[in-house]
């Protein structure tokens, strides 16, 4: 039995904790993710997995020294390192002739791979290489995917998922305006994925408005008059422009191993207790619109109480057919 999966009965307050941590939840703590180094990555894999780890923080995991190990042929050492950091995503690192800058990125199920995805970079800017302000840390991204092939493709479609399960960070519940300052980008176009990452800011939007109409603009001749006759007004909306952060990559897709159909429905699959109750006699539109279903007695109608007319009156003639009818009634009762 390996030392990982022996059952430990806590010691202390502090183990307790900590075991309590790791411990099965209906809402899962944040997907942490481990980077690692082969055994014979160079420099440019080196910058790439400390780049992606400076934007995945606090939730990552930097192995500095380099592991031996091949993904694809065995992932048993994977799995240790996942079960001992408990991290659910990874990315590997490694180069060699074959293979020369290559990236894994991965997920777990249950301490065991799910699915993995082979990259190659092709171009690679740093952070460092690019001189602007950078987002603060632990700023959860707005993700934005371009291209047909992340909607056509089984496996543009998985990496896509992936991606995203590798960088949202945590779930919020409210938003904020002016904290939405950080867009990670990915195109896929012609066999290449591209990956920028932006920082973004919000700025005041002013808008010139002509108090003259044009036939009369055409008569102005002087520009002290122009401005005289013109309004400045600042908008609502405010002007989004975005810069350049880095890192930069220049990506493309290599060997996949996916999860079959059974398995990810599985890891997919969501606890009852989150399952959202059913409410009876309530529907959606399209719209968005609540209808509600009423559901009420059999009303008698010739007993509700209408306005008092003249001409609403019974007859003497109804009155006695009416009577005749209750009476006959009556009697078949007895």
């Amino acid at each position: 039995m390996d030392a990982l999966d022996r059952v430990v009965k806590p010691k202390t307050k502090r183990a307790k904790r900590f075991l309590e941590k790791r411990e099965p939840k209906l809402s899962e703590n944040v997907k942490n993710a481990m980077l690692i180094k082969g055994g014979n990555a160079n420099l440019l894999v080196t910058q790439v997995l400390r780049d992606v780890y400076a934007l995945k923080k606090p939730y990552g995991v930097l192995y500095k020294k380099k592991n031996i190990t091949r993904p694809f042929e065995d992932q048993t050492s994977l799995e240790f390192f996942s079960k001992k950091s408990d991290c659910s995503l990874f990315m590997f690192g490694s180069h060699n002739k074959k293979r020369p800058n290559n990236l894994v990125i991965g997920r777990m199920y249950d301490f065991h791979v799910l699915d993995m995805i082979e990259l190659g970079i092709e171009k690679f800017v740093s952070l460092k290489d690019i001189k602007n302000s950078k987002c603060p840390e632990g700023t959860k991204p707005m993700l934005i995917f371009a291209g047909d092939d992340f909607d056509l493709t089984e496996d543009y479609r998985r990496l896509k998922n992936l991606l995203i399960d590798f960088f949202r960070g945590p779930t919020v519940s409210n938003i904020r305006l002016a904290g939405l300052e950080y867009v990670l980008h990915f195109t896929a176009l012609n066999g290449k994925i591209y990956f920028r990452s932006y920082k973004h800011s919000c700025k005041l939007h002013f808008c010139v408005l002509p108090l003259l109409l044009p036939e009369q603009l055409v008569q102005v001749n002087l520009l002290s008059e122009v401005i005289q006759h013109t309004l400045i007004v600042c908008c609502k909306t405010p002007r989004i422009e975005l810069e350049e952060m880095g890192p930069s990559l220049d990506l493309v897709l290599r060997r996949t191993h996916l999860a079959s159909d059974d398995l990810y429905r599985l890891s997919m699959k969501m606890p009852k207790a989150l399952k959202p109750k059913k409410k009876k006699n309530v529907s959606h539109d399209t719209f968005g619109t609540t209808y509600g279903r009423i559901h009420m007695q059999k009303q008698d109608l010739s007993k509700l109480q209408t306005r008092k007319m003249k001409g609403l009156k019974k007859r003497p003639a109804e009155r006695i057919t009416e009577d005749q009818e209750k009476k006959s009634k009556r009697i078949k009762k007895n």
